[in-house]
């Protein structure tokens, strides 16, 4: 018998699928619109404000919703509101709950923020206002701070 070398065998590779991704809830309104548009030359102030939720549905299925609110302000008159609930159904294998937990609340959102930016980023531009510059969000961080019970973490990243 001859000595072969040991093969080492690769990690199994998890197959987790994204079934659709959808608008769930979206709210645009500029409520002090038309005079509002007199006071674009000023720099607005915004508050990004997001939350993940997820849920499962059951066969292995689970509902990720992105939550993003972006308000923004011209010297303390609301300019607009954009209110975005945008979800993904991913189907995932039986794994650790922990896991699963981790997935939903981090790798889902990661995946799911740039076609969520780009909602609000249209409406925003449709609503008539200036582009604006969604910056990425480290969903891990916002995991850890809440795992940590640190508070509501908002990230920041608007321009």
């Amino acid at each position: 018998m001859e000595n072969q070398p040991e093969q080492q065998s690769a990690p199994a590779q998890i197959q987790i699928g994204l079934g659709a991704q959808y608008i769930k809830d979206f709210s645009f309104e500029s409520p002090n619109a038309p005079h509002i548009f007199n006071d674009l030359q000023n720099q607005p102030k915004m508050q990004l404000d997001v939350n993940v939720m997820s849920r499962g549905l059951g066969g292995g299925t689970f509902e990720a919703v992105l939550k993003i609110k972006l308000e923004s302000k011209i010297e303390e008159k609301t300019a607009f509101i954009a209110e975005l609930a945008y979800a993904g159904l991913f189907s995932m294998p039986e794994m650790p709950e922990e896991q699963i937990k981790m997935f939903l609340l981090v790798e889902a959102p990661r995946l799911l923020y740039p076609y969520a930016r780009a909602v609000i980023s249209n409406a925003v531009r449709e609503g008539g206002f200036p582009h604006i510059a969604m910056q990425p969000i480290d969903f891990m961080a916002l995991y850890a701070a809440q795992k940590d019970n640190v508070g509501t973490m908002t990230p920041s990243g608007v321009a």
